[in-house]
């Protein structure tokens, strides 16, 4: 059956500069040069990359049909959880010399420039890093007439290499904040009733169609094509709802329909 979003969902390649990402993002925290000391990158890493946060953000453009991350593992296995959930093709890289520069960029747009020459389906090729070392296949990227999105720390990313592509997301703009914390004389809030998982899909996937669209009314027929992206073994009758638009139906607490040109439109409440 035809999608009814068949130009959205174009095929998404997404590659990580994994150690460029990890390291700004210890370097924001632990102030700037802490991760090159050797006694400090040499060593098991603390995660805090949030994985799941950029594969839905990919997923969001369009099926992820090429996901890779480039780095030398050896000290990453904290993360071990979050890239088997995100479905993460590991890249070894061991560093070849002295400089400890495991060449992480050079590997990652040679694959990026060979992937878009073999496959015809990739649409939009996303890049996980800040050096200006991706300029040059920023441009092969935009010759051969696919979308380049960047993602990077504000802190760390270069400018030239933002502005070198068709869109940039900055990391911490795709991070939920956590809620600021109650003063001590406010009482405590009573805790929150558990989350419904049929409800928080649904919602992350509008959320994540909205913010890409930069309109908050998506397309009902394109939600449930953005919540097999986010989990493939997703079934509303799983949580109690004959099919999928019996379960917008019954959380219209969170979701607004109404009527649209060829379609039903819905957005957060």
């Amino acid at each position: 059956m035809a999608r009814p979003d068949n130009e959205d969902n174009r095929s998404v390649a997404l590659y990580w500069d994994f150690e460029n990402l990890h390291a700004s993002l210890v370097e924001d925290r632990y102030g700037e040069g802490t991760y090159g000391k050797t006694d400090n990158r040499f060593k098991v890493q603390e995660p805090l990359v949030d994985v799941q946060a950029i594969v839905e953000l990919a997923a969001s453009f369009g099926p992820v049909a090429i996901n890779r991350g480039y780095c030398n593992w050896q000290f990453y296995g904290r993360y071990r959880d979050a890239l088997l959930q995100g479905a993460v093709e590991l890249i070894q890289l061991f560093p070849p010399g002295a400089s400890a520069k495991n060449g992480a960029d050079i590997k990652l747009c040679l694959d990026a420039v060979e992937d878009i020459q073999r496959f015809s389906h990739i649409g939009t090729v996303i890049i996980v890093g800040g050096d200006s070392d991706f300029m040059p296949v920023s441009q092969k990227i935009k010759a051969a007439g696919r979308t380049l999105v960047g993602i990077g720390t504000r802190r760390s990313t270069n400018r030239h290499w933002a502005k070198s592509c068709h869109e940039f997301r900055y990391y911490e703009n795709l991070i939920e904040q956590p809620p600021e914390e109650l003063p001590p004389e406010t009482p405590a809030a009573p805790p929150p009733p558990p989350l419904d998982p049929a409800a928080e899909m649904l919602r992350r996937a509008v959320h994540l169609l909205a913010e890409t669209k930069g309109d908050p009314w998506v397309n009902k027929g394109s939600i449930f094509h953005m919540i097999k992206r986010l989990d493939p073994t997703f079934d509303p009758k799983e949580y109690g709802h004959a099919n999928f638009p019996a379960m917008v139906k019954a959380l219209d607490g969170i979701v607004e329909v109404r009527k649209g040109d060829s379609d039903q439109q819905v957005r957060l409440l």
